[in-house]
């Protein structure tokens, strides 16, 4: 007897994206020019972002059109996804790459003109859309299509041309796998994860920051968006009326990245995440000078993660005052977080943190000063000189509040370095600083890129930061202790053994710098005395 084939069960949407993201992935191995996820997931991110754009242009306009408006497009014919892309029997080979590549082509209509690249990065000079254009332009500019086979690329078109991007199942299940694909490129650049800050450490700064509808939130090394996402998710569930929605995607959340790549990324991290239209500026966010940041450009929130170990160039060391110059990156941050902090009880400018617009202060509420949740590599807590001198001003013009020791490995594989997330703001000086340790769990001697960190292992930390008490991961330090210390931030912890047998070697070499001059002065001293007493 014939047995009875059991009905398949239907997939589910993740399972579908999912199965055609794979199928994506495993055309984008066959083409020779792509050189592994380095350049396939940006490939498919500007693929997607395209598709995207057309989908979100065709709801506004039909928004547009049942209200009797009318709708500016932000791409035109033949530049459209549905002019080039979305036909199945639509160009392709050569003729495909050539209208995406180069200069001057044949377009799908027909006609000749600049191909697709050069006629997006040429839209920045166009006017309107509040500065919608400029975004897609700044997209591209450091976008390159990498595949050497135009058929490989239709087939991925014609992929991509499923998703359904007005979808909201859809595009919350695409978030999170484009996230697990921007993990991979993290896992694949080595030294280059700079762009990535893990989740856990994320959603924990998030959570304890707590930014609020009508703040102000800043990333100024935004990377692939991962801060901003977070902050996103966190104000949307504040969100009940229809003009905090509008607050919420307009006059928000702020970021600035240097580089072209992560610029793209963090561009389709938020729209997939829901935000319209991110306010992400282009460029080295550095190249500001200092003393230009007056209380119109400040912020209510920071969050952040500067790159690790960078330096820059002398030109930007002059943005900076005199005595606090250095070509380190994390301390030019650092000093341009602070100066970026909202002074309490400072007006806003009219227009920000409302949908009418307003002037804080309030009549009866006082204005916070700004704050911050910031990563720091431990050089930075023990460093001196300059860095000696950025920490003094921290400490007795902000209220550096918290500051909580990670372990090593939780950036790898892009560094080995333990971290430090600090905590200040500016509602007052600094009285003493809390630390917290977070323990390493049991049986393990460090983080690594298979055995990651995961958010429960901050539950301790979370539940500790309301109710705060020393213990055995949490003691205290007050300002006068620091002082004396020269403004080494780098306490351990007083209650638990110091485990240098797993430190880093690059940490212990530096440790062992920050520490040479002070042996130095020790050292003359003691020759001093020794030829005082021969004398």
């Amino acid at each position: 007897m014939a047995r009875t084939k059991k009905p398949e069960t239907p997939q589910t949407t993740a399972q579908q994206l999912s199965s055609l993201i794979k199928s994506v992935r495993q055309i984008l191995r066959k083409d020779k020019g792509l050189n592994g996820d380095l350049d396939r997931l940006p490939l498919l991110t500007w693929v997607m972002f395209l598709k995207f754009l057309d989908d979100l242009e065709t709801r506004h306009a039909e928004e547009a059109e049942l209200d009797g408006r009318p709708y500016e497009p932000l791409i035109d014919a033949p530049y459209r996804w549905r002019d080039w892309a979305a036909r199945a029997d639509g160009i392709n080979g050569d003729e495909l790459l050539a209208f995406i590549n180069q200069d001057e082509a044949i377009r799908p209509d027909g006609t000749r003109g600049p191909g697709l690249f050069a006629w997006l990065r040429a839209q920045a000079q166009r006017n309107g859309r509040d500065g919608q254009r400029a975004v897609i332009a700044n997209v591209f500019r450091g976008v390159q299509n990498r595949m050497v086979s135009g058929y490989l690329l239709r087939d991925v078109l014609n992929k991509v041309n499923a998703i359904h991007f007005t979808a909201s199942e859809e595009i919350h299940t695409l978030s999170h796998l484009y996230e697990s694909m921007v993990r991979e490129m993290r896992d694949a650049a080595g030294d280059s994860g700079e762009f990535y800050t893990p989740r856990p450490v994320v959603r924990f700064m998030v959570q304890v920051t707590d930014p609020q509808l009508d703040e102000t939130v800043l990333d100024p090394a935004c990377g692939t968006g991962g801060f901003l996402v977070e902050a996103f998710d966190h104000l949307a569930r504040q969100v009940k009326t229809t003009e905090q929605r509008e607050t919420l995607q307009q006059r928000t959340l702020y970021g600035q990245e240097a580089k072209p790549l992560p610029y793209m990324l963090a561009e389709m991290n938020l729209l997939l995440h829901g935000l319209e239209a991110p306010q992400i500026a282009y460029g080295n966010t550095l190249a500001q000078k200092l003393a230009e940041i007056g209380h119109e450009q400040r912020v209510d929130v920071v969050l952040t993660n500067p790159p690790f170990g960078g330096e820059e160039e002398a030109g930007i060391k002059a943005n900076f005052p005199p005595t606090l110059q250095t070509s380190e990156t994390a301390l030019l941050f650092l000093q341009y977080i602070m100066r970026k902090l909202r002074v309490a009880d400072s007006p806003l400018p009219a227009g920000e943190g409302g949908p009418k617009g307003r002037v804080r202060v309030r009549d009866a509420e006082r204005v916070r000063g700004g704050r911050a949740a910031v990563v720091v590599p431990n050089g930075t807590l023990f460093g001196d000189g300059v860095a000696a001198a950025i920490k003094k001003q921290l400490v007795e013009d902000f209220n550096l509040h918290t500051i909580v020791r990670l372990q090593q490995g939780v950036f790898a594989p892009y560094t080995d370095i333990p971290a430090n997330l600090l905590f200040f703001d500016r509602n007052g000086k600094t009285q003493d600083i809390w630390y917290y340790e977070l323990p390493l769990p049991e049986g393990r001697k460090k983080y690594s890129k298979t055995a990651p960190m995961q958010f429960e292992e901050f539950a301790e930390c979370l539940a500790w930061w309301r109710e705060r008490k020393e213990g055995p991961q949490a003691w205290k330090a007050s300002v006068a202790d620091i002082a004396q210390r020269g403004y080494n931030l780098d306490l351990k912890n007083p209650n638990a053994k110091q485990d240098l047998e797993h430190a880093a070697p690059a940490e212990l070499v530096a440790r062992m710098r920050a520490h040479e001059g002070e042996a130095l002065r020790l050292i003359a001293e003691i020759e001093k005395l020794v030829g005082e007493v021969a004398a």
